[in-house]
């Protein structure tokens, strides 16, 4: 798990802070950090699981839960950080000890993947700008690339943006979007296909909610704004490209590495702590006034 998000949720349930409520400005940071931990806690992805079990350890969130729960004049605020980390100790006893061998291959497999990903950078002459991990990072990143690129304009190159923009291709084009996305309403059959009404649903979360973006939004912003989007990633192939042209989800890139017109994203699986993350990846040669004159007068 990232030092920083580790170090930022546990304060957030520490016990000093058990009794006082977040200012306002940090309040939705707070939730949704707390929001992702509980998510990990509850995910089926095993290595997540031990990261985020690991952060609850350390937190002693039953200690935090009691003493907020016996403050005299609670506010709302409190009780809600009391049924938060009483849920997350419940979701912590269900999982297994912490295994310490289990942390330490967490940590190479973070460190090779940051080695790749900063080594496939440099031969693109790119370098990573951190987007904030609050559930929109895909569309975030895609955002400010289009703006970079001039497909959009500043103020508008928000994640609201690229995700109206993603789900209302989505919705248009149900059928080449489907067979990839595997249905909640039949998880206990990994070959069943959504419903037309399933996946009206996924869009809506999609457009209206801080659901993570994958596979299938990727490309759906592809076509959208049709541009091709490229993924580095520490998993090989290092480059996936998404091409609007394409007929295929995804492919290997072959050539063309370093052309202007293109989206580049970096994808994190062990990097950050508690689930997947985007980051956008700047051209080298623009970080000075370029990029500064494209965002000064843009919201951030």
């Amino acid at each position: 798990m990232g030092g920083s998000k580790r170090n930022k949720v546990k304060k957030l349930l520490s016990p000093s802070r058990a009794l006082t409520p977040p200012a306002p400005d940090n309040a939705l940071n707070d939730d949704d950090l707390m929001d992702d931990l509980l998510a990990q806690l509850d995910s089926r992805d095993k290595a997540s699981q031990t990261e985020a079990a690991t952060v609850v350890s350390e937190m002693q969130p039953t200690q935090v839960a009691e003493q907020a729960e016996a403050a005299p004049k609670q506010d709302s605020k409190s009780r809600h950080k009391a049924r938060q980390a009483r849920k997350a100790a419940a979701l912590a006893e269900k999982l297994p000890p912490v295994d310490a061998d289990a942390d330490a291959k967490l940590d190479r497999e973070a460190r090779e993947e940051e080695r790749i990903i900063n080594q496939t950078c440099d031969e693109l002459g790119v370098k990573m700008h951190e987007i904030n991990p609050d559930g929109h990072c895909l569309f975030s990143a895609v955002a400010e690339q289009l703006a970079i690129l001039g497909v959009l304009p500043p103020q508008q190159a928000t994640y609201e943006a690229t995700r109206r923009a993603a789900a209302d291709y989505m919705q248009k084009h149900p059928d080449d979007f489907i067979p990839f996305i595997p249905s909640v309403d039949n998880s206990e059959n990994d070959n069943a296909l959504m419903s037309l009404e399933e996946y009206e649903r996924y869009c809506a979360t999609i457009r209206d909610t801080a659901a993570w973006g994958g596979e299938p939004e990727i490309l759906a912003l592809s076509k959208a704004y049709n541009v091709p989007i490229h993924v580095i990633q520490g998993a090989t192939p290092h480059i996936v490209v998404h091409d609007p042209s394409d007929s295929t989800q995804s492919h290997t890139q072959k050539n063309d590495k370093k052309s202007d017109q293109v989206v580049r994203i970096s994808y994190h699986r062990r990097m950050y702590g508690l689930g997947e993350h985007y980051n956008s990846l700047r051209p080298k040669r623009s970080l000075t006034n370029g990029i500064k004159a494209i965002f000064s007068s843009s919201p951030p």
